[in-house]
């Protein structure tokens, strides 16, 4: 009963929790690719990535922090705007999701990420970090299936009430 009346057992709360907190997240990690102390602290990652290596000959070293810091703010705005928009939630996940294929693929080439005397699977460097990423992902792939599936569920009733306004102004 205590818990029907705080508020806790809304619908949808857990969605909109996991939404929020994505972009938090996005908006404060793009904000730190704008600082040269962040272009530096990411070189081990962008080195090792097999999906985002391209970065710095593309870029240079700052500039692909840049070009993160941009994609990370487009996908937790179009994530913001999923909270009204499901279509714009969905292209969100879907970079969101990209997003966090890449930091996870680091995880197997990244230098020194396991210790050496005890092995796999314990961590050292910076695997730890990366490892928050497999979370991330799991949580993109959430948001996105959630905002297919709202986005299915809603055009056929928006195509319906299009056609009825067609018969409507026919009858007219």
């Amino acid at each position: 009963m205590i818990m029907r009346r705080s508020g806790l057992l809304t619908e949808d709360l857990d969605y909109h929790l996991v939404r929020a907190s994505m972009v938090i997240m996005f908006l404060f990690f793009g904000y730190q690719k704008w600082w040269p102390y962040e272009a530096e602290r990411l070189v081990p990652f962008i080195s090792n990535g097999p999906l985002i290596f391209w970065l710095y000959p593309v870029f240079g070293h700052q500039g692909a922090s840049w070009f993160l810091g941009v994609s990370e703010w487009t996908f937790g705005t179009l994530l913001f705007a999923g909270f009204w928009d499901k279509r714009l939630g969905a292209l969100g996940a879907l970079g969101s999701t990209g997003t966090f294929i890449a930091t996870v693929t680091i995880i197997p080439f990244m230098p020194e990420g396991w210790d050496p005397a005890a092995g796999f699977p314990a961590m050292t460097g910076n695997v730890p970090f990366l490892m928050k990423d497999v979370v991330l992902l799991a949580v993109s792939f959430y948001l996105l299936r959630q905002d297919v599936v709202r986005v299915a569920r809603h055009e056929p009733a928006r195509r319906r009430v299009k056609g009825m306004e067609f018969v409507h102004s026919a009858r007219e």
